[in-house]
């Protein structure tokens, strides 16, 4: 999840000079979507394992915290992208 969240910030911050001139930003948007949806199936992941049976009540909890938070990042990133597209698609 780390490995996801590292590579949505970088494509992020390399897309927000492009937004000046409003061009080459679509690949932007698809991949931070595709960063999103192996975030998405690395939380799934993580909650079955974290369910298994393996830990205890109070370590699920901290766990899952810590997991809802890094879920939400990545959600984060996304809704940036909505944001971009929806402008360049406005604009253009």
């Amino acid at each position: 999840m780390i490995d996801i969240l590292d590579r949505s910030a970088k494509v992020t911050a390399d897309a927000m000079p492009r937004l000046a001139s409003m061009k080459d930003l679509e690949r932007y948007w698809i991949e931070i979507n595709e960063l999103e949806n192996r975030a998405d199936h690395a939380y799934r992941t993580f909650l079955a394992d974290l369910f298994d049976g393996r830990f205890d009540a109070l370590t699920v909890m901290k766990l899952k915290g810590v997991g809802d938070e890094l879920e939400d990042a990545a959600d984060a990133f996304e809704k940036v992208a909505h944001v971009i597209e929806s402008i360049v698609l406005k604009e253009t």
